[in-house]
């Protein structure tokens, strides 16, 4: 370990601790992954996820799979700070206790506080109670592994009997190859670009509304999946920003003890995704946009 990392890590130990004695405060507040798996099923809200990403990127960098704007910026602070009553936002519950996580997940938390506290607190609305991030990533990062069956199975209740449009890159498979969304009425998907989705907004909200109202939208596209769940919310449409959920329901399914590469992100093309055995997945794609 080099000294800037040692660095690094001592003064955001320092800077955590000082939070956790009440030297220094802070008032938001995230509800915990069951509450927010319960709001989702109960309710017909829509989901905005935040992680580190979509912070880093506030922050002014860009990411391996966006370049940063400075219209993405402007709409990522926007968001954050909670208009909308039909829809939720999710943050990473980081603001206190941190012992759910693992040691490195709390080390990795520490550090990204350290730097981005502040984006926090300047663009979250104290009026509000946030969601959980942790709601698509809740197995790997957590320390007590017990829950994650319970919450899987509950999560699956979202979108049980429903009719659903999965909108994705064309390496993330959301549910190919596993039983993730084999609870819903039916699975149609719309694929978009795997890097730099956002300056494909506009043609991929016209394939969206080729769809009904009624249809649940599934959105994994990374920082764009914002942007076009918001879209789809104001049209009159329900759409859920899942993240990597795939990712992380196949950790849980290998009881991986760390994160693994997943092989069906590298299947790409018809011909590949034939080869793999994906003929459902292929079935179930209706619309791409490049």
């Amino acid at each position: 370990m080099d000294i800037k990392r040692i660095v690094k890590d001592i003064l955001a130990q320092i800077d955590y601790s000082l939070y956790r004695m009440g030297v220094k405060k802070c008032n938001i507040k995230v509800h915990t992954i069951e509450e927010t798996i319960d709001e989702l099923i109960n309710t017909n809200k829509s989901m905005i996820r935040y992680g580190d990403g979509e912070i880093t990127m506030i922050r002014g960098r860009s990411l391996v799979l966006q370049q940063v704007e400075p219209e993405i910026i402007e709409g990522l602070k926007r968001m954050l700070n909670y208009e909308y009553d039909g829809m939720i936002v999710t943050i990473p519950e980081i603001f206190g206790d941190l012992s759910i996580y693992r040691k490195e997940s709390r080390q990795f938390w520490k550090d990204h506080l350290l730097f981005s506290r502040k984006v926090y607190e300047k663009y979250c609305n104290p009026e509000r109670e946030y969601y959980n991030t942790s709601v698509s990533r809740f197995y790997n990062y957590m320390s007590d592994k017990s829950k994650c069956e319970k919450w899987i199975d509950k999560i699956k209740l979202i979108w049980k009997d429903k009719d659903v449009v999965v909108v994705e890159g064309e390496r993330t498979h959301n549910g190919a190859g596993n039983d993730l969304l084999d609870s819903a009425g039916s699975v149609e998907r719309i694929i978009g670009p795997s890097s730099d989705a956002y300056g494909k907004l506009d043609e991929l909200m016209e394939c969206c509304r080729q769809y009904p109202k009624d249809r649940l939208f599934l959105v994994s596209l990374g920082v764009a999946a914002k942007f076009l769940t918001e879209r789809l919310f104001l049209e009159g449409y329900r759409s859920l920003d899942i993240g990597h959920l795939d990712m992380e329901y196949e950790w849980y399914l290998h009881k991986a003890d760390k994160k693994e590469k997943i092989p069906k992100h590298d299947v790409i093309g018809e011909e590949a995704n034939k080869n793999a055995g994906y003929h459902k997945y292929l079935s179930q794609i209706k619309h791409r946009v490049k």
